[in-house]
């Protein structure tokens, strides 16, 4: 698997740079996330804007994991998908599941508004 990983001082950035993203690349970016879940950035942007296909059992995985990153109060967002994939988000029933962004600035912007959104909650919860 080809990707290129930006971190930021608040979170990463993951751009995929393989066009399909296939069942048989899945245990290795399982372990690329879960890695980030114990690393002093986790709150992750994957930019998938050179990604043209993914198959389903993928597109099944990060559903799961964006569950598990915002169980553990960290963002995940999704950003520049590919018309085709968002149809297949869409037929699968799993876009509302999912923080997906039209471009990776916004995807930022996202990221940024949930760690306040944290901090506000996290000070309301200790009063």
């Amino acid at each position: 698997m080809n990707v290129k990983i930006d971190t930021k001082e608040k979170f990463s950035v993951i751009t995929f740079n393989d066009p399909i993203i296939s069942a048989n690349m899945s245990d290795e970016l399982q372990k690329m996330l879960q890695s980030f879940q114990i690393s002093p950035v986790p709150h992750l942007v994957l930019n998938m804007s050179m990604v043209r296909e993914i198959e389903e059992s993928v597109l099944e995985m990060l559903v799961e994991k964006q569950q598990v990153f915002y169980n553990e109060n960290y963002s995940f967002v999704i950003c520049a998908l590919h018309s085709d994939i968002l149809a297949q988000l869409t037929a699968l029933d799993y876009l509302d599941a999912m923080n997906v962004t039209p471009t990776e600035s916004e995807a930022w912007d996202i990221v940024q508004m949930e760690e306040i959104e944290r901090e506000l909650l996290g000070g309301f919860e200790n009063n």
